[in-house]
């Protein structure tokens, strides 16, 4: 089932629960999708890879609202942002832990022979083509740079 179904059905389940935290987190996942869609001019389905980087934003964009909005002690801001995280990620892969991304990075590490910080973009293209979709690039960028230097 595409992205799209999934998420027409969520949001009838949310307007049917009156859920508005999940609506309005499902809308704005139509809405990437619907502009992911015109700005290529086709008519057609997003690619997975695409979806899911698109999800990825949306999640990354609301933990930074999160994150702002409790420093600055609005927690009536930072919850329904935080909440909506929690919607997003439903449609996300599982994520891997630390340390299994590290597991994967070293291989690739052992694989390419990759040293110093020089090797750092080779690295990088490697790991996230392999990981795509199951750990956040800055997690990504963190253990390359703890395992190279």
């Amino acid at each position: 089932m595409s992205l799209s179904v999934q998420i027409m059905d969520e949001m009838k389940t949310a307007m049917r629960a009156k859920d508005t935290v999940a609506l309005e987190a499902l809308r704005a996942i139509k809405s990437e999708i619907l502009l992911a869609q015109t700005a290529t001019g086709s008519k057609e389905e997003i690619t997975q890879d695409d979806e899911i980087k698109l999800l990825q934003r949306l999640v990354k964009t609301r933990k930074e609202s999160a994150r702002i909005f409790t420093e600055q002690n609005r927690m009536d801001l930072a919850e329904p942002e935080l909440a909506q995280i929690a919607v997003i990620e439903k449609f996300l892969p599982a994520q891997l832990s630390e340390a299994e991304v590290e597991a994967v990075i070293a291989k690739i590490i052992a694989e390419t022979g990759a040293s110093g910080i020089a090797s750092m973009g080779k690295v990088m293209g490697l790991a996230a083509a392999q990981l795509g979709g199951t750990a956040e690039g800055k997690t990504i960028s963190t253990i390359v740079k703890k395992l190279l230097v």
